[in-house]
């Protein structure tokens, strides 16, 4: 399956934004954004800053923000845009919501990885169990009432309670009812935009798809 293999600080840096793909690092002093506050490349420190892009430029970076944070390329990102825009409702609310929704980054924002790549991983080695059957794809989209629960070596459970301690003072989901000692948490209703920390301006990239 493609994936991206490069140096996450470097889509930090382009972006201008901490997207926290490295977990909590980016909160200390060897972000790679914090020491080099500037975009990658040659022309990185002499180049146009946000506020000078045009239109499409501004639209284009903010699909490129979104899509880097929650870890999925272009087709896949396609996928979910042509999902929403089918759906009743406002299309990039809707957008959102399926990204959200993602199984990795249900137990991302549940505090049991340190990021969202972390918890990929987690998925992917067959730790986590939807309504007591082992799921190992870290897209499948979790619904309202779904319990979900994380299973796994003495090793690995006890690396995850570390994780949940290095994440302590990270906001929880709203929308996860989180039950840290038997490391297990169940979904309450689906998430709003409202429960993203990260500021979205999800128009861009209606608009940038709309064309």
């Amino acid at each position: 399956m493609a994936r991206y293999t490069g140096a996450d600080c470097r889509l930090c840096r382009r972006e201008g934004l901490k997207l926290f793909l490295k977990g909590t690092r980016c909160n200390t002093a060897k972000c790679g954004l914090a020491k080099r506050a500037y975009a990658p490349g040659q022309h990185g420190q002499g180049g146009k800053r946000r506020q000078n892009l045009s239109n499409y430029g501004m639209q284009l970076r903010e699909k490129q923000k979104v899509k880097r944070t929650y870890g999925v390329l272009e087709k896949q990102f396609r996928r979910y845009f042509d999902i929403a825009s089918k759906s009743k409702g406002v299309t990039g609310k809707i957008l959102l919501q399926l990204l959200e929704r993602r199984l990795d980054n249900v137990v991302y924002n549940a505090g049991f990885a340190t990021s969202r790549d972390h918890a990929r991983q987690i998925v992917r080695h067959g730790h986590v169990y939807v309504n007591q059957v082992r799921v190992n794809i870290p897209s499948y989209s979790v619904s309202a009432d779904e319990a979900i629960e994380l299973k796994g070596t003495l090793k690995c459970m006890e690396q995850i309670r570390q994780n949940i301690k290095l994440t302590a003072d990270r906001g929880k989901a709203r929308w996860l009812d989180i039950d840290t000692e038997k490391l297990s948490f169940k979904v309450l209703r689906l998430p709003l935009k409202e429960d993203i920390s990260m500021p979205i301006e999800e128009q861009l990239i209606v608009e940038l798809y709309s064309k």
